[in-house]
């Protein structure tokens, strides 16, 4: 299960903390590391001098690689990007290049060089620009800073989003080495989670929800704002199933609960982005939790949880307009109207 805590301490008056790390220093720009996180925060940055990068291997990479991770930070750093930012740098070079500065391209771009297999055609600079690991992170890295609502997307979308890929999911299986290689060079535990996608550790403390004597719970603050059933969707403007029911779950980073004890079967995101917690209560009932963002899923793949536990926060990620709760019921594989059925069950969501 993923850890949250307050936090516990804070720079007043400071530009930036100094932390001296096991392998290097780390530079933390945020204000305050959560107890959870003990080294850095999601928004704050870590570096290292790529000429101080140890002799050593992590991940299965070692020496110029390294070294070339070491100057994607340094990028990243002087950018004042968060280190999440940073390491999605890092696991792009990994899938791109393997970490290595290619002076030859591939099947999709033969004129592609350098660590992000960067095309010629004038978005990433000269040939010069594209062989050099620091000037092709600094460039990876501005076109990144466009995306606007990439803290709420899994990384491998991120780095989609920046320099398109035929397969958008190419990146996610090099996250995992990315946190890695990023926490072996600084030292430092980084709040990131290399087994559910980019998540990362959220402070503050969790609420528990009201358990009826039934043994179900509310999954989140109302009020009811869309039910289930065929509507206009709010964004495609098409007639579609509305496979849930809405709830206003107390605005953005209001708490979400287990319905019912169960099993987490998927946390994490799917194809268009939307965060995504899904609960096997057994007998063939499953719940679902939609639009939580990154640092919103508070559990991992098989955790236990127990009804009125709080596994995640509200938010807008995805195919969404504003922070709510999308709240799914399904029975046998097949959604069913949550209204009645969590009535039935002792919950009722109005």
């Amino acid at each position: 299960m993923k850890h949250t805590g307050g936090v516990v301490a804070a720079a007043v008056g400071l530009p930036l903390i100094l932390v001296t790390g096991l392998l290097g220093v780390v530079v933390l720009n945020g204000e305050a590391v959560a107890a959870c996180n003990p080294g850095a925060g999601p928004s704050s940055s870590v570096t290292i001098d790529p000429a101080a990068v140890p002799a050593t291997t992590v991940a299965g990479y070692s020496g110029e690689q390294l070294v070339n991770a070491a100057y994607i930070l340094r990028a990243g750093q002087d950018l004042d990007l968060g280190v999440r930012d940073q390491t999605i740098g890092v696991m792009t070079a990994m899938g791109e290049s393997g970490l290595r500065i290619l002076d030859h391209g591939d099947a999709v771009g033969p004129d592609s060089r350098g660590l992000f297999q960067q095309r010629d055609n004038g978005a990433w600079g000269s040939y010069t620009d594209r062989m050099d690991p620091y000037i092709s992170a600094t460039n990876f890295f501005r076109a990144m800073m466009r995306i606007d609502d990439r803290d709420s997307l899994p990384p491998t979308i991120v780095a989609h989003r920046t320099q398109r890929n035929a397969d958008p999911y190419h990146y996610e299986r090099y996250w995992p080495a990315a946190v890695e290689v990023v926490e072996a060079l600084v030292g430092v535990d980084t709040g990131l989670s290399p087994g559910t996608g980019g998540q990362v550790c959220t402070a503050g403390p969790l609420t528990p929800g009201q358990v009826s004597t039934t043994g179900w719970a509310v999954p989140a603050a109302g009020p009811v704002t869309s039910s289930f059933g065929m509507r206009v969707h709010p964004i495609y403007k098409v007639l579609r199933l509305h496979a849930g029911t809405d709830l206003g779950g107390g605005g953005c980073n209001g708490p979400i609960w287990a319905a019912q004890n169960g099993v987490v079967v998927f946390a994490g995101f799917d194809s268009r982005g939307t965060g995504v917690i899904r609960l096997d209560h057994g007998s063939g009932v499953e719940t679902w939790y939609l639009h939580e963002r990154a640092d919103g899923i508070l559990v991992d793949v098989g955790d236990h949880v127990t009804a009125g536990q709080q596994i995640g926060r509200v938010g807008d990620s995805g195919d969404s307009t504003a922070c709510h709760l999308h709240f799914e019921v399904h029975l046998d594989g097949q959604a069913v109207d949550p209204e009645p059925y969590m009535a039935q069950a002792g919950a009722p969501l109005r």
